[in-house]
């Protein structure tokens, strides 16, 4: 994995999946698409869509555990406090050799820099909710929820994608 390209691919995930507008549809829209992802491939996952305060669709399928949970609530919250994906800034961290307590003084028990909380942006408006999972490895929990979000927007997931990495 290159932390440089990875972040510059974030960037421009950040910058191309936004909301003409967004209401309680769209973010159902959201989590039954994610759903139907996780099913379909067979992935134990929790997921949450939410505005700042208010939850609009959560989901938690067979085989997760109130770990889970905790770990969505742990990376929305990072969302929220920063207004871009917990990947983002679990990549920044790491690229600088610190942590959200050590940098921030943000308590691991409520924040967690690890990829799976994507911001929900809508023009105009700027970052007004998050969506998250958790269940996958942290970079497979960021691309799944940037493969839904690219459904729901009509874009081409693979132009958002991260390089494959090479060995």
């Amino acid at each position: 994995m290159n932390i440089p390209h990875d972040l510059q691919t974030i960037a421009q995930q950040e910058k191309t999946l936004v909301f003409p507008h967004f209401d309680s549809d769209r973010a159902w829209q959201i989590g039954s698409q994610l759903r139907e992802m996780a099913v379909a491939r067979g992935a134990a996952m929790v997921i949450d869509v939410r505005t700042f305060g208010l939850p609009l669709f959560f989901a938690a399928l067979n085989g997760t555990t109130p770990d889970n949970v905790r770990w969505v609530q742990r990376k929305a919250r990072t969302v929220e406090h920063f207004r871009r994906s917990s990947y983002a800034i679990g990549l920044s961290l790491q690229q600088a050799s610190t942590t959200l307590a050590d940098k921030y003084s943000l308590p691991a028990a409520e924040f967690a820099s690890h990829g799976g909380a994507f911001p929900l942006t809508v023009k105009g408006a700027g970052v007004i909710g998050v969506v998250t999972v958790s269940g996958l490895p942290q970079r497979q929990d960021h691309e799944f929820v940037v493969e839904a979000l690219c459904a729901v927007l009509g874009h081409d997931a693979s132009a958002l994608a991260f390089a494959s990495d090479k060995a």
